[in-house]
């Protein structure tokens, strides 16, 4: 006959570990993908992204074949600290990485997309296409 175990809370690790692993010296990742904003005005769509502390190099934008905006954030960084007697103190390793698509709006002008970086926030203005004055609709053809 096989042992029952029961749990009494959702954890798989023993508290010992919880207590050991949930403290204020080894505190516990939090991840969050950045905000955005979009604004429409009658010539463009603007889409801005928080990226503090990101530089352009850090940043991919792209449009594809279905007409969709990529924007990728991708940031590497390691912090060391000393050796002392052949056991690190203290070594992290950051990595952080953002991938966001958006569906174009049938109206953007994919050819004249800009993104810039700027204190912090990354800016992709969407031109809107020139609005074409529709021709009379109705066309007269001459009778030879």
């Amino acid at each position: 006959m096989l042992p029952v175990i029961r749990r009494t809370n959702d954890s798989w690790l023993p508290d010992i570990f919880n207590d050991f692993f949930d403290n204020s010296w080894m505190e516990r990742p939090t991840y969050t993908a950045p905000a955005i904003n979009v604004m429409e005005t009658e010539k463009e769509y603007d889409v801005e992204l928080a990226a503090p502390g990101l530089d352009k190099e850090d940043f991919k934008v792209h449009v594809d074949e279905e007409n969709n905006l990529h924007i990728e954030m991708e940031k590497k960084s390691e912090n060391k600290e000393e050796k002392k007697n052949g056991r690190y103190l203290r070594r992290e390793f950051s990595y952080e990485k953002f991938q966001q698509t958006l569906l174009l709006p049938d109206d953007v002008d994919a050819d004249k997309i800009e993104a810039k970086v700027e204190k912090g926030v990354l800016s992709v203005r969407l031109p809107k296409k020139e609005k074409i004055q529709k021709t009379e609709a109705i066309k007269h053809i001459a009778i030879k």
